[in-house]
């Protein structure tokens, strides 16, 4: 989207965690899209300047580090309202998966490592955003959680119950919250990023084959989810998990 073609700003600023590439790029592209402004963050900085770059320098701020950083997570929320002076709606997206295997033998510090970037970081950054605008002027939040924490997640054990703990998180901000921010949910199925590669390299057509729909997802399908969950289209939701899963569900089914 050239400068040209952007709309004229909305008024609303999102915060989008780990928005450098992949799923968060593309949350934030559709925010950006519909006029809003963002704040991305990613550990790479390199990255996240060539993300702002495409986003418009006018519409995106930066801000590198790392999610579980306490004073990452304050410096992002800083970021956003001294460049716009708001944070209306907080993208909890940032994720790791470091490892692939049985939970028999998983490393617990691994583990740890797990929780305390998918789902302590999305406490911390809903926390921020709450105090510095939210609770005195309303908004939303969207987590990005995932279909390896609604089902079992052979492999990838360690990711699955964080995204499980995700869900539940979103339960409690959401009641807490109210009714001045609602808080959902995304859990999207395999979508096509550098960061699920391994679920689908070198066999995509196999694995498309499973899913309904024909196809993975790709980042622009949970942007457009994450559209809808801020949007005034959604003001009776909240608390809700929006599986994004082209279907697959549908092949757990007896018969």
């Amino acid at each position: 989207m050239t400068a040209q073609e952007r709309p004229e700003p909305s008024g609303k600023v999102a915060l989008v965690t780990g928005a450098s590439r992949g799923i968060g790029y593309g949350i934030a592209e559709a925010f950006v899209a519909r006029g809003d402004r963002v704040v991305i963050t990613g550990r790479g900085e390199e990255a996240l300047k060539e993300a702002v770059e495409r986003l418009g320098a006018d519409r995106a701020v930066g801000v590198p580090g790392k999610a579980h950083d306490e004073a990452h997570q304050a410096a992002a929320v800083d970021a956003a309202m001294d460049a716009f002076g708001r944070v209306d709606f907080l993208v909890n997206n940032a994720g790791t998966n470091p490892v692939f295997g049985p939970i028999a033998d998983l490393d617990l510090g691994v583990a740890r490592k797990v929780f305390e970037t998918n789902v302590i970081s999305a406490l911390g950054f809903a926390q921020r955003t709450w105090h510095a605008w939210q609770k005195e002027n309303g908004g939303a939040i969207v987590n990005i959680a995932s279909i390896a924490g609604v089902s079992a997640s052979p492999f990838i054990g360690a990711y699955g119950m964080s995204k499980a703990a995700m869900v539940n998180l979103t339960l409690q901000l959401a009641h807490e919250f109210a009714p001045v921010v609602r808080v959902n949910a995304i859990a999207p199925a395999v979508v096509k990023t550098k960061f699920a590669q391994a679920l689908y390299e070198g066999r995509e057509a196999e694995a498309a084959a499973a899913y309904p729909m024909g196809r993975l997802g790709v980042p622009e399908d949970i942007g457009g989810a994450a559209a809808f969950l801020t949007s005034e289209q959604s003001a009776w939701i909240t608390g809700q998990t929006l599986v994004v899963d082209g279907g697959i569900f549908l092949n757990a089914g007896v018969g």
